[in-house]
């Protein structure tokens, strides 16, 4: 039996259609609402490539059930800004050529995003530590510090 939730989602009221309430967030934010932005990586919650923000906390959304996002806010990359209007940190990404492959780079920006939050200006030791558990095959760590540094106004 098909059931359905009430959220916001990127400051939108949506419904989102489920058949087990036990369902992964991802699922239902890719396949009912088209969002590319997070991505399934491991499905464990172990990866960080799937991460979004719920109430404006850093969340793996491949093990949280759709079904405890009722009522709650749900940011994704997408709701950060746009390829033509990106958000700071989108920018910074950008200019410090942070992404290789790419596939992390949703995990990477929306916990710097978190972490910027709450740190407006976070040491170089306190970015490395709020993205320890992102992975990233690439090796393009040191162009994503540099971006979470440009975009708080430490680096020119």
């Amino acid at each position: 039996m098909t059931q359905s939730i009430k959220l916001k989602v990127n400051g939108r009221e949506v419904s989102l259609p489920f058949n087990d309430p036990e369902m992964p967030l991802l699922y239902a934010l890719r396949n009912e609402l088209d969002l590319k932005g997070p991505r399934f990586g491991c499905g464990l919650g172990q990866c960080g490539s799937c991460t979004v923000h719920i109430n404006g906390e850093a969340v793996r959304s491949c093990s949280y059930p759709v079904s405890a996002a009722k009522g709650m806010n749900v940011t994704t990359l997408e709701g950060l800004g746009t390829s033509a209007k990106p958000d700071a940190l989108q920018q910074a990404f950008i200019d410090e050529q942070a992404a290789q492959c790419g596939y992390c780079i949703n995990g990477m920006v929306m916990q710097a995003k978190a972490l910027l939050n709450k740190n407006k200006k976070p040491t170089e030791a306190q970015i490395k530590e709020a993205l320890s558990n992102n992975l990233c095959r690439c090796g393009t760590h040191q162009r994503i510090v540099r971006a979470v540094q440009r975009a708080s106004g430490q680096l020119v």
